[in-house]
């Protein structure tokens, strides 16, 4: 497809400078790669195209400059020495903008790259972050940015509400299909949320184009997401993080590779061969990590290629995956314990995966497209739920 330069939020609003934004202190929620094409950062932009009006900066999971590497690693509050104003951290003491926090401004304005997945968790600082601006009475203003992954595809089952966590606040599945905008109006809607919410749509965006046809340049929104090929997979992989298999983190290639000392990478391909799922295709790839799970020791495992994003299933297949590995290495294999993103007594696959009945069909062996049939009445209802809230064509 024909590369198709996009317009952020973030440009527009700058170019336009809507009537409602004048004359209102500012609070900024961003990250590394809250820029625009010429890779110039929201906040220096902001600043300068409303003078005196930006006073604080929020920042979500990793740090503003996506410094911290794992989970539960938090960020402190800090100073911005150029700007001359705070920055809060809505990954340390506190997830949610203060009362204090919030005094200060009038307006919380969200610019954030998403990855298109539940988990990730900048939607979830994005609602917690509206929560409290409805009881301050501050208004929100989301600066859209494309789905990563497209607009099209949906996938998975919908969160169990009993499995609120900070990787998942509301029942959607893990694959979702909108846009950081949309997702800020259904969340309003589905909460009551009595609040003032603008939503600066983006130009030039349709729902059936992934990152590579924006023409908008990657900068990776976490430490773990270095590129867009992370992203098509990481619907999926994420799963793996609440395993004692390697997602690949220690590598130059995080959740695109993936393994464990006492694989057997035959036995896996055969098995996934049998499966017939579309759109990807396992290459073998040895390797060792210089962090986290494994450290310094050779995992067998491989790097997952996908071949055709339109019909590839991520979730699906690294469910699939699991299965195989509980079955064929099930003396080895084993789910990780608490805690998770700040949940200490929940199995953190359950957090991840949103139904114990998923978990438990990986664990049993149920065939993929059997496994599939346990969502699929649920992602209908999603989708037809979702889309009053879609902006994009």
């Amino acid at each position: 497809m024909q590369k198709k330069r996009v317009k952020t939020g973030l440009e527009r609003i700058l170019a336009e400078k809507p009537a409602w934004i004048q004359g209102k202190r500012l609070g900024l929620l961003c990250h590394q790669a809250s820029i625009d094409s010429n890779y110039r950062h929201a906040k220096d932009l902001m600043s300068e195209a409303f003078p005196g009006a930006l006073k604080c900066l929020f920042s979500p999971q990793h740090g503003l400059d996506a410094e911290k590497q794992d989970n539960m690693i938090e960020s402190a509050d800090g100073w911005d020495s150029r700007l001359s104003i705070p920055i809060f951290s809505l990954y340390g003491e506190v997830r949610k903008p203060r009362p204090d926090h919030l005094s200060q401004i009038d307006m919380f304005v969200v610019d954030l790259q998403d990855v298109g997945c539940r988990v990730y968790t900048y939607i979830w600082t994005m609602l917690l972050a509206m929560r409290e601006c409805a009881e301050a009475g501050v208004e929100v203003c989301v600066l859209d940015r494309p789905n990563p992954i497209g607009g099209l595809k949906v996938e998975g089952n919908l969160l169990d509400p009993g499995l609120f966590s900070f990787v998942g606040l509301a029942p959607i599945p893990m694959r979702h299909g909108m846009t950081m905008g949309e997702l800020a109006l259904m969340l309003a809607r589905l909460e009551k949320l009595d609040i003032e919410l603008h939503v600066v749509e983006m130009e030039g965006w349709s729902r059936g184009i992934c990152f590579p046809e924006t023409g908008l340049p990657w900068v990776w929104p976490s430490p773990n997401m270095p590129a867009f090929e992370t992203a098509l997979v990481y619907p999926g992989q994420v799963v793996l993080e609440t395993t004692n298999i390697s997602e690949g983190r220690g590598t130059t290639r995080p959740f695109e590779i993936f393994g464990a000392p006492y694989l057997e990478q035959g036995k896996i391909i055969s098995h996934m061969d049998n499966f017939g799922l579309p759109g990807f295709l396992l290459r073998k790839q040895n390797f060792e990590p210089t962090f986290h799970k494994w450290q310094g020791e050779v995992c067998r495992g491989f790097q997952i290629h996908v071949t055709d994003k339109d019909n590839y299933k991520p979730f699906l297949t690294t469910l699939a995956l699991l299965s195989i590995i509980r079955k064929e290495f099930h003396d080895d294999f084993e789910w990780k314990a608490p805690p998770y993103e700040y949940e200490y007594e929940k199995l953190p696959a359950d957090l991840v995966i949103g139904d114990p009945k998923v978990r438990q069909a990986v664990e049993e062996g149920v065939p993929p497209m059997e496994m599939e049939l346990l969502w699929a009445e649920e992602v209908k209802e999603f989708e037809e739920q979702r889309r009053k809230f879609l902006l994009y064509s």
